[in-house]
């Protein structure tokens, strides 16, 4: 049995107990190398004589599993997103998809909050000017009491309205897919996107990305937003048209951006990355100690599973 592991926080360095199952399930265990997530040429290449893999936010597209489709009986993602899996191909193959959903919601949650906070009080940027020998004063913005867009009520979500309610904020929702009960349930309206644009000081996305969402916060969402609003983005850079939101943001119609996901990942000379009033951090939303933990731990109990025959509810395609 020969296994392919390609998240960079479960690699060789890594030890505990999901690890250990994992050593003790398999014969080989190949892993990443490169320190970021694989193209799917670098992957094809990897795959080939593989049974199974364990996956982060690589590029798992038609070439790679056709290279591996003699072998590979099982796909296991370390986290919840397929947009960068073809699962139409994986089906067509008969390769099992499995994700691990809520894993991540708290680590993901906390994430969403902490890029609020420092958008809202341009806390990086008064913590290099400080140590720097600075002793700027800037005016901030309050988080307390204010209108929060929530887009997507998922586990992340709902983890992120019940946080916003320690803030006395009044949460606005929109979620096709939720009914007004459920939404009320965490604490949240459930209502039409054009009213979370329109009503929202900070809007903050934990949509998957298909075709239904890509873009979905473009120059006319943008236009219907408030003013001097925040967006925040810890799903996937997909979501948000870039270009417009570096236009939002410099003519300051956009108030602040905080980033965790970008389209091009590591982003190379994106001009957000050069903006004060963008807090970016390098897609990390589900690296905590406790998520990564739980992450590995139901990521290798779905590829174990899938491998030898058995039950996986968490299957995809």
């Amino acid at each position: 049995m020969k296994i392919l592991v390609t998240p960079t926080s479960f690699g060789p360095s890594v030890h505990g107990i999901a690890k250990d199952r994992l050593l003790a399930f398999t014969d080989e265990v190949v892993y990443n190398e490169t320190g970021t997530p694989l193209e799917e040429d670098v992957l094809a290449s990897l795959l080939v004589g593989c049974d199974g893999v364990l996956a982060g936010l690589d590029h798992i597209g038609p070439k790679a599993l056709k290279a591996a489709s003699g072998t590979l009986r099982a796909i296991s993602r370390y986290g919840v997103g397929t947009d960068k899996v073809d699962l139409t191909t994986a089906r067509a193959l008969g390769i099992p998809v499995s994700i691990t959903p809520g894993a991540n919601a708290n680590a993901v949650a906390d994430l969403a909050f902490g890029l609020m906070l420092a958008v809202a009080r341009r806390i990086p940027q008064l913590d290099a000017s400080t140590k720097a020998g600075g002793w700027e004063r800037s005016t901030g913005t309050e988080v307390y009491g204010k209108t929060l867009g929530i887009l997507g009520l998922g586990a992340i979500g709902k983890g992120v309205a019940h946080r916003a309610k320690g803030f006395d904020m009044d949460v606005l929702a929109y979620d096709p897919f939720l009914s007004g009960e459920v939404a009320a349930q965490h604490r949240a309206h459930l209502v039409a996107l054009d009213q979370v644009l329109a009503q929202s000081d900070i809007i903050t996305l934990h949509l998957p990305l298909n075709d239904d969402t890509r873009q979905v916060i473009g120059a006319a969402e943008l236009a219907a937003m408030k003013p001097g609003a925040i967006l925040i983005n810890t799903s996937r850079g997909g979501l948000i048209d870039e270009d417009a939101v570096l236009a939002a943001l410099q003519s300051g119609r956009l108030g602040g951006l905080g980033v965790d996901a970008f389209v091009q990942e590591p982003p190379k000379n994106n001009p957000l990355l050069r903006l004060d009033n963008v807090v970016a951090t390098p897609h990390t939303g589900a690296h905590t100690y406790e998520t990564t933990e739980s992450m590995a731990k139901a990521a290798v109990d779905n590829l174990i599973a899938m491998l030898t025959g058995r039950p996986c509810a968490s299957i995809v395609n």
